[in-house]
């Protein structure tokens, strides 16, 4: 016994445990010896898609899935009667109907997948929920776990060389971030639809023989620093991120700013600031980037973005036309350009709102449902999956949990969602359990 409790203490914990993990399936084999037979772990068969890009339209705040996507009998916002805001419409999939404020996505829903029955249990804090829905797991423990976007970075590579494979147009944070995956699935970010980010845009100043010479002292520091340290991995993503971004500067990745290059009448198209981002995003696609983020974080157009508490209700019409005028011409763009089926698109947001309004007139939060609109990606659109209650507070079939959706963005990627990435020598799947929504493919 003694000697036992002695090779313990110098055991490995992961060794010891893997120990104990195959005696349990030796003992379960002998009370079933069909199991001792029964060769490697039942592989799950995931259905593969055939999309080579993602752009996720991100509503920040938390979208009223009753005033757009789901809605249900009309309400009161003065009266403070329960409901939708707006009157519904007919839309391009016959008994469906949206918001009023989106005719022109609705005259062509038959390219879209609506989800209407996402949920999650965190709590109704933006910055949690924003976590949540972007990495799939809930903030705990050690690891810092990667966005979805990060998750396809790392998963599909760029498509050409000095091409991202992740942008986020729109501000940085860590929820976006590549979390244990390292440097190398970071996002490059942007604010500036036209001139593109600014850490790649050389100083009017700055001529191109000092622009080398700058270089090559750079490169040499590098090199130093990098013999210094050859088994640092983080001292070697970053440099590596170093030589990709001198690539960024160097290649196609720039011109995707030149918007003016774009007709006049496409642009006004797209309509405002939000447009002139989805425009840009079908730029990037044609250049190759795998995953774009598209924040619709223009917060004062009605006071308060998405997050319509009190009077930001009053105002939400127009945030919603201008969703409408911008989607519904990247649809149609994105298809004059043989790349719908090529690229998934993904309108989401952290949460959804009540059907009740406040003293002030607006909505509170919601995780318990609410929807999530797809388009293209090769997927089965002119449906909608799920069924919320009477008051669009609970689903009343299919419902669909975030690391679901994870899954279902991931096959149309063609990424197996139950493959192992690595924290270090930690498994971690690439999504928490998610399965993919079956109706969707082939």
């Amino acid at each position: 016994m003694q000697i036992f409790e002695k090779s313990l203490l110098f055991m490995n914990r992961r060794k010891f445990i893997s120990n104990g993990t195959k005696a349990g399936l030796i003992a379960g084999s002998v009370a079933n010896p069909s199991r001792l037979f029964a060769g490697k772990e039942e592989v799950v068969h995931h259905p593969k898609g055939k999309a080579e890009h993602c752009i996720m339209l991100w509503l920040a705040g938390g979208v009223a899935h009753l005033d757009t996507w789901d809605p249900k009998t009309l309400g009161d916002p003065d009266k403070r009667k329960t409901g939708s805001a707006y009157p519904a419409i007919k839309t391009a999939i016959p008994g469906v109907k949206v918001c009023e404020h989106l005719p022109r996505v609705a005259a062509m829903l038959d390219r879209f997948m609506l989800i209407r029955t996402v949920n999650h249990g965190i709590v109704d804090e933006h910055s949690a929920a924003t976590n949540f829905v972007h990495t799939g797991r809930p903030t705990q423990g050690t690891i810092v776990y990667p966005s979805i976007g990060s998750i396809v970075a790392n998963q599909r590579g760029n498509l050409a060389d000095g091409i991202p494979p992740y942008v986020v147009v729109g501000y940085p944070s860590i929820q976006r971030g590549p979390g244990f995956l390292g440097t190398k699935s970071g996002f490059v970010y942007l604010t500036d639809t036209e001139v593109g980010p600014s850490g790649l845009t050389r100083p009017s100043y700055i001529d191109s023989a000092r622009q080398r010479d700058r270089e090559t002292l750079l490169n040499r520091l590098r090199r130093n620093y990098v013999s210094k340290n050859p088994n640092d991995k983080k001292i070697a993503d970053y440099d590596a991120a170093i030589g990709e971004s001198f690539k960024l500067t160097k290649g196609d990745f720039m011109s995707a700013f030149k918007l003016k290059n774009e007709p006049a009448s496409l642009r006004e198209t797209y309509g405002g600031e939000f447009g002139q981002r989805c425009l840009l995003s079908r730029r990037l696609v044609q250049r190759g980037v795998r995953f774009i983020e598209v924040s619709f974080n223009l917060n004062f157009i009605n006071g308060t973005g998405w997050d319509t508490h009190n009077a930001g209700q009053k105002n939400q019409h127009i945030l919603i036309q201008q969703l409408d005028q911008a989607l519904a011409t990247l649809v149609t763009d994105l298809e004059n350009n043989e790349l719908l089926d090529k690229t998934l698109i993904v309108v989401a947001s952290e949460f959804g709102r009540p059907p009740e309004f406040d003293s002030g007139g607006g909505r509170g939060h919601w995780s318990k449902t609410f929807s999530v609109a797809l388009a293209g990606g090769g997927l089965k659109t002119g449906q909608v999956i799920g069924q919320t209650d009477e008051l669009g507070k609970l689903p009343v079939s299919d419902p669909v949990s975030v690391p679901d959706l994870h899954a279902t963005i991931h096959c149309a990627l063609g990424i197996d969602p139950s493959k192992n990435l690595y924290d270090g020598s930690r498994p971690v799947p690439i999504t928490d359990r998610g399965q993919p929504v079956a109706k969707l493919f082939s």
